[in-house]
Parts: C-alpha cells; structure tokens; sequence
C-alpha cells in the first residue's frame, strides 16, 4: 500500500490537539468521584464532552481547511467525498466519571471515505498511539505490531457494548459470542471503551477484538492502528472492513478464519444472520 502524501504537520497537529484536550479532562479526573444516578451521570459526561470539544473542534477543523468534525459519537456509516474528523472527546467517558483509568481522546481524519490518520491519547498514562495509512503504528514515537502467537487456544481476546441502550437482540448476541469464544480460545475480556482494547490489540498485548456495532468513534481509531500493526480488520464473516459494516473483528493474520468461524455459529443462531 503505497503511503499517502500526510503532511507531518498534520499528524502533529492532531497530536497536540488529543493532547491539549487530553490534559483539560484529566483536571477534572479523580479516583474517588462516584456518580450519584443515570442523571448525573449523564451530566458529568456531557460536561466533559463540551470541554473536550471545544479543544479539538477548532484545533482540528484549522488543520484542514474546509474538514468538519463529526460531532454525533454514536454516527455510523461513510460520509463521501471530503475529510471529515471523527472524535470521542472522551472515550470510556463512564470509566472517567467513576475514577476508573481505561479512558482516552481520540482524533481520526477520514478523507473520502477512507482512514487516513488517528491519533489516541491516554492522558493517565501518558501514552500517545498513532498511525497514517500507509506509514505504521506506534507508541510514543516507538513501532508497534500485532501478537505472533501460532494458535488461537493460547489467545486473549476482547469485546464489549458499542453504547448505552443498546437492544435485546444486540445483548444476545454478545453473551452468545462470549460463550462461543470461550470454547476456541484462552480468555475473553468483556470491558468498554473499544478503543482501549484495540490499542492493546495493534501492540501485541492482546490477540483479537470483536464487536457487534457500526459505531464509528469507538473503531476507526482501533481499526487503523490494527492495520497498520500488521493486523486485519473485517466483519464477522472474513470480508474486509468498511465505514458501512455493521459488525467488526480486528486480529492478527494468523487468527481472523478461527475468530470469524466462532461467530458464524452465533450468526447461525440468529434467523437472518448478524445483519438484522
């Protein structure tokens, strides 16, 4: 894959721009804060959300003249010709709100429907994942790949809920596909956000990652740093991954036929398959 012409200014730019974000939540974060209901829980992430966002709106959008950032966290599908940025302002925004540290910002520059650039910034502990398409993953400036593990009896993989109020059909397949795994490989972490798993997947800490969701701010950052990791990204079924799918497996080479064969039993279980 030949490396697009990604001005590095570009990649700095929205480097410091997760960073700069980053660093405003992380003032806010305590260890000990306890939300008192969904009330006000739905209040301290919307709080964050408006702070974060008027960071990297701008920041961003000054990057590439006439880009818009996607402000809608739950968007799914393509957006066509132009480069669009989808951001969480604070990924794993119900960990932050509860004094948990599996939380992180995150920028990614779609150009006419394609991945372009991200950037995900951990602001706890102060780790910076990047990847351009064409030009690698890496960790604080260090490269990154996926696990070399021959078999995928020894792996861990990883799932979890895209949202909140997600429906009875989704839950289903979740805890089926759960089970299912089990019977193929060593572990399986069920935990939110996304991101912070595929992270962990494109540097070879964890072996695959799955996800019943189009949900774009939660796997186009994870999607990228994977395949530029080594990895493949595609749906549950073994074809390629796009901004249009509706489910989502990330994984080293070596494990995607075994991980998507466990969730084709789930899909057998389902009548109509995994696209209803």
């Amino acid at each position: 894959m030949q490396k697009p012409d990604i001005p590095s200014e570009l990649s700095k730019g929205a480097e410091a721009a997760v960073r700069e974000a980053g660093a405003a939540i992380l003032a806010r974060f305590s260890p000990d804060s306890r939300p008192k209901d969904r009330q006000d829980i739905g209040a301290l992430i919307a709080a964050n959300d408006a702070i974060s966002m008027a960071i990297l709106v701008p920041r961003l959008e000054a990057l590439v003249p006439g880009s818009k950032v996607i402000e809608d966290e739950l968007a799914t599908g393509g957006f066509g010709t132009g480069d669009f940025w989808v951001v969480d302002p604070v990924e794993g925004a119900i960990n932050q709100i509860h004094g948990l540290p599996d939380w992180c910002i995150t920028a990614t520059l779609i150009r006419d429907d394609a991945i372009t650039l991200t950037a995900v910034f951990l602001p706890l502990q102060n780790d910076l994942y990047t990847a351009i398409a064409g030009g690698g993953a890496w960790l604080n400036g260090h490269p990154i790949r996926v696990s070399n593990k021959p078999d995928l009896n020894g792996a861990m993989m990883g799932t979890g809920q895209a949202a909140p109020g997600e429906s009875a059909d989704i839950h289903a397949r979740i805890g089926a596909s759960v089970t299912a795994m089990l019977g193929n490989v060593l572990t399986v972490r069920v935990s939110v956000p996304a991101t912070l798993q595929l992270v962990q997947v494109a540097a070879g800490r964890m072996d695959g990652f799955w996800q019943f969701s189009g949900v774009l701010s939660g796997l186009v950052s994870g999607a990228l740093l994977v395949s530029e990791a080594g990895g493949r990204v595609t749906d549950c079924a073994g074809g390629d991954w796009t901004l249009h799918a509706r489910d989502f497996v990330a994984t080293p080479p070596q494990f995607t036929n075994g991980v998507c064969a466990a969730l084709s039993e789930i899909s057998n279980s389902y009548e109509g398959g995994l696209d209803d």
